[in-house]
């Protein structure tokens, strides 16, 4: 069955919808955080084609999530876009993969943008990134580890920066801070996969996967003393999480849609306590928290789920 797409509903909403353009400002701060844990100074120069090219893989993944979950969708949540004929599955098809092979491209442009080579190791990270991003949109129904390939989908958002950024050498041996940082990342993305996956049935089967939000807390405890800003962040993002778990523990108030957007949100705060963990200055730390606030603000107008 092809569906086509409706008049009524603009081109441009659908996409964004489709993209989930409202997290977008927690893939930026997982380029920041990448930088920092590779022990890189940020520039404009390189911020700005790393913040595009993983822009790109992660919208072009979330269009393809769609497209790959249209036949399920079709049974279980025809208000989406593909389903309710906004727009034909083929052409979501195509948009994701342009956008993940757009994403790509700009990597390999950095380099030449700066007067050298592309980065071979970060143009091989981007492509495992892209392979996982596919990997799990093709089948993570019913797959009991996809809460861990959804994770290191977004560690391997750090490990694509730091390869780009570092030179070649030390990118083959990167600092010990970037992979306890992944770890850390990766155990908060599993308990948040693992609240996503039980948003269509309101309920959570079992708690002992929340456990996994606890592990950055016990890793960026050291950031309590890097400084009142620091703290304060990381007193903020244990707060936001407790939040978040509100909406899953507490059955008077369960709401697992709000719960997941509430964590995703906390995506940037976690970076922003790993950052302090590597000396950042507080006006980056900063940037964390508006990301933040500007990934609360998109989702009134653009569902994050």
């Amino acid at each position: 069955m092809t569906e086509s797409p409706a008049p009524s509903v603009s081109r441009w909403a659908v996409y964004l919808r489709l993209g989930r353009i409202s997290n977008l400002p927690t893939v930026w701060t997982n380029c920041l955080a990448g930088v920092f844990l590779a022990g890189v100074a940020p520039s404009a120069g390189t911020a700005a084609p790393l913040l595009l090219a993983l822009s790109c893989f992660y919208t072009g993944g979330m269009l393809l999530n769609d497209a790959f979950d249209a036949g399920h969708d079709r049974k279980f949540r025809p208000e989406r876009p593909i389903p309710a004929g906004q727009i034909a599955a083929g052409e979501v098809f195509a948009g994701g993969f342009a956008l993940l092979g757009l994403g790509e491209a700009v990597l390999g442009m950095i380099g030449p943008l700066q007067g050298a080579a592309p980065s071979a190791m970060g143009l091989l990270s981007g492509l495992v990134l892209g392979a996982l991003i596919v990997f799990y949109d093709a089948h993570h129904k019913n797959n009991v580890l996809s809460p861990l390939v959804m994770a290191l989908c977004r560690a391997m958002v750090y490990v694509t920066v730091a390869a780009t950024v570092l030179p070649a050498v030390a990118a083959l041996v990167p600092p010990a801070r970037l992979g306890w940082g992944m770890v850390a990342l990766v155990c908060y993305l599993i308990g948040l996969t693992y609240v996503a996956k039980q948003e269509n049935l309101q309920q959570i089967r079992n708690l002992w996967p929340l456990v996994f939000l606890a592990t950055p807390f016990v890793y960026c405890a050291p950031a309590l003393s890097e400084g009142p800003f620091a703290a304060a962040l990381y007193l903020g993002f244990l707060a936001w999480v407790g939040y978040g778990l509100w909406f899953v523990m507490i059955p008077a108030r369960r709401s697992i849609p709000r719960a997941v957007t509430v964590l995703i949100a906390g995506i940037s705060l976690l970076d922003g306590v790993l950052m302090a963990g590597t000396g950042a200055p507080p006006a980056w730390l900063a940037a964390t928290v508006a990301a933040w606030a500007l990934t609360l603000f998109l989702q009134r107008f653009v569902s994050g789920t």
